[in-house]
């Protein structure tokens, strides 16, 4: 579906949404030449938020971690990995950290040292679907970690881990099809909810109990002017009592916001501009959010995949490279007037 050397944004200098900056920029992922980067995940530490890792996916290689100010923490060379999610205090350890891993079509788990701020690789347990991509954690009201796999085609696996022998397992509870090709989801811990982009079609609300099956309302449709084909990455921030959902509007390098605490309310679109010695985003994947104290930011951060980085995309007719933009959550806030 998607060209590997042209950009999916069809080279926008700049989205459509209103214009915010990105503080930071990450150093771009190893492979050139291709689409590459999808996915990133924050951590700060609860007790400590000054102590901070952003995850991204190389989906041809391996997973990055990185600094708050966008320097390489650690690669793990562990093949393709499409999307990355975490928990804290799940099986048993302080952080879990998994992605979907697309040659074996299943989930990958990995460690965090909370002391040292290294990755490590945990373990793969299967989790077969027509090609592992779009992937989510979530926790249940009794505390269980759940993996949600989504396949290329749109049909859905979900699972709860625990841990055997010292490795991570999963016992399937529910499978369901999306319709057509799907990627984004999240998971919101507290209201049992999970949140699915069907790329052309439109953003799907979902519960995270087995039991509802395959029942689903729809938060926006295609064709839309809040999000254009693709509909793609989804997030969720929490700010104080609020909760935001954020999905990536691909088609016009924009990202739509809604408040989701109680029924969902559209608060607005954004675009991330050149500025800051820095170039635009455009034809975004994966996006991920945290809210609160997040290294110098004092109400959080939304981190973005950025289709080219590059000055000067007009002009460009490859991915030279590919990484990930930090925007300030304050930013967003003020710029979208949210209340």
């Amino acid at each position: 579906m998607h060209s590997e050397l042209i950009s999916d944004s069809a080279k926008m200098t700049q989205g459509t949404g209103t214009s915010v900056l990105a503080a930071v920029e990450t150093v771009a992922v190893g492979t050139a030449n291709l689409d590459a980067a999808d996915d990133p995940e924050i951590w700060a530490d609860p007790s400590d938020p000054s102590r901070v890792v952003i995850y991204g996916t190389d989906k041809k290689a391996g997973l990055y971690s990185y600094t708050i100010d966008g320097k390489v923490n650690d690669f793990l060379a562990v093949g393709p990995m499409n999307n990355v999610d975490l928990r804290n205090d799940a099986l048993g350890l302080p952080v879990v950290v998994a992605a979907s891993d697309r040659v074996g079509n299943g989930v990958r788990f990995f460690k965090l040292d909370t002391k040292t701020l290294k990755t490590s690789d945990w373990g793969f347990a299967s989790l077969a679907t027509s090609e592992a991509y779009g992937f989510c954690l979530g926790k249940t009201t009794a505390g269980d970690l759940v993996t949600i796999m989504i396949g290329k085609n749109g049909d859905v696996a979900q699972a709860t881990a625990k841990v055997v022998d010292g490795k991570p397992v999963l016992t399937e509870t529910r499978r369901f099809n999306v319709g057509t090709q799907s990627e984004g989801c999240v998971v919101d811990d507290k209201t049992q909810k999970l949140y699915i982009a069907e790329e052309n079609v439109g953003i799907w609300i979902y519960s995270l109990d087995p039991a509802t099956g395959a029942a689903r309302t729809a938060l926006v449709s295609l064709p839309s002017e809040i999000v254009k084909a693709d509909a793609e990455g989804l997030t969720l921030l929490r700010d104080g009592d609020k909760t935001f959902l954020i999905a990536s509007s691909q088609g016009d390098s924009a990202f739509a916001v809604w408040r989701v605490d109680g029924a969902p309310v559209y608060q607005g679109r954004f675009s991330v501009f050149p500025g800051n010695g820095i170039d635009a985003v455009t034809g975004t994947d994966g996006v991920a959010a945290l809210g609160g104290q997040v290294g110098p930011y004092g109400k959080g951060i939304v981190v973005m995949q950025d289709d080219m980085d590059t000055e000067g995309e007009a002009l460009s007719t490859t991915r030279a490279r590919q990484n990930f933009k930090i925007v300030d959550w304050k930013e967003i806030e003020a710029k979208l007037q949210i209340k």
